[in-house]
């Protein structure tokens, strides 16, 4: 028996909770030639429901769709990197003759391409070892555009553009994009202010170049009855009650709803029923399973970090961090000391800002620190 909660990416239509809604939009846009802009907090399920857009049997049949996560990444030679190996990865398993011509075009790395003992192409290309990253940028979209079918390229965590020292980055990438005719593209990304910056500011390359979409969280009801669904048809029993509880303490966000639901699959036995007393202990068990790892994140961070960072999921929601109540409140040193201990949270991804409200990134980590009597 398979868990239906699944934890570690998109697993297929069958365990895919609704979102009906933004599939048909996105789909729509995408067969009719738009760019879309993708945007909501990490965790709430983007990256499963542009895969779940390209499981759509149209698309599947008539386009080639990429999909990257550049968050990983520093500079151009990085998303670069990537890009090519999303393509090289997507085409492999449909034959020669496609990856083939990928590679006729991929010149300025072709002696970097390896091939397995079947014949087919590896992409062998380490992380900063691109010496030419522009010309090889120039190939990949010279492919998109010679494709023998239309392209669909997601390029996630998007905004991690903005951190690259490279200023034209964003002019460069926009030239591209509306030079490729044969290509459409999704930008999705998690830092809804850095996203915002580039796609509604008048003065920045991408603005008005892209239809955008933000991603809310999932409608308690639908979410509620997908769960209890899903338990049924495994011979189990949920009280709805239970989801509630949790949609509430996490803010619907799916990726925890999903993990905690999961624990609670696997301890209610066939036949059983799932009822809320069992909430607190699959937490606790998830709480127990991290310690090592958020130990080790507090203890790595710099000391006027860590007492931001505190001082936030004592709030949970902060406003006005830098204002004379939060400072004194929470003891901290002074407006400027703040400023920057925020830019470095925001930079690690400790914390999240959208609408003047700071908050913990990780919900579990900020658990943790309850859990723990840290704050």
């Amino acid at each position: 028996m398979r868990n239906p909660f699944v934890t570690n990416g998109y697993a297929g239509k069958q365990y895919f909770c609704d979102r009906k809604e933004e599939t048909e939009i996105m789909q729509n846009l995408l067969l009719n030639e738009n760019n879309i802009a993708l945007i909501s907090p990490r965790r709430l399920g983007k990256t499963d429901l542009i895969y779940h857009v390209f499981d759509n049997k149209e698309i599947k049949k008539n386009y080639h769709c990429f999909v990257v996560d550049i968050y990983a990444t520093k500079n151009l030679s990085d998303f670069v990197n990537l890009l090519g190996k999303a393509v090289v990865d997507e085409l492999r398993p449909k034959g020669k003759p496609v990856w083939k011509k990928f590679l006729d075009i991929l010149s300025s790395l072709r002696s970097e391409i390896t091939f397995d003992n079947n014949g087919n192409p590896v992409w062998g290309v380490g992380f900063g070892t691109l010496e030419n990253p522009s010309i090889t940028l120039d190939e990949i979209f010279e492919y998109f555009n010679k494709a023998d079918k239309p392209c669909l390229v997601a390029i996630d965590e998007f905004q991690q553009i903005t951190k690259y020292s490279d200023q034209t980055i964003e002019a460069t990438l926009r030239t591209y994009v509306q030079q490729c005719t044969n290509a459409h593209f999704i930008f999705s990304g998690s830092q809804r202010h850095l996203m915002n910056g580039i796609f509604t500011s008048p003065s920045r390359p991408f603005y008005q170049s892209v239809t955008i979409i933000n991603l809310h969280p999932l409608d308690l009801k639908v979410y509620t009855d997908f769960a209890a669904k899903k338990f049924e048809e495994n011979g189990k029993h949920l009280e709805r009650n239970v989801v509630s509880d949790i949609y509430e303490r996490f803010s619907g966000v799916t990726s925890y709803m999903h993990r905690i639901l999961n624990i609670l699959f696997s301890r209610t036995e066939n036949g059983g029923t799932c009822t809320v007393s069992m909430v607190d202990e699959a937490i606790e068990f998830i709480m127990k399973l991290s310690s090592d790892t958020y130990e080790a994140l507090l203890y790595q961070m710099p000391d006027k970090q860590e007492d931001v960072f505190l001082a936030i999921a004592r709030e949970g929601e902060a406003r006005e961090v830098t204002g004379n109540k939060f400072l004194k409140r929470h003891k901290l040193p002074s407006a400027s000391s703040v400023s920057s201990a925020i830019k470095g949270l925001l930079d690690r991804d400790f914390i999240t800002y959208d609408k003047g409200v700071y908050s913990p990134y990780d919900k579990f980590f900020a658990l943790w620190l309850k859990y723990k009597g840290i704050i």
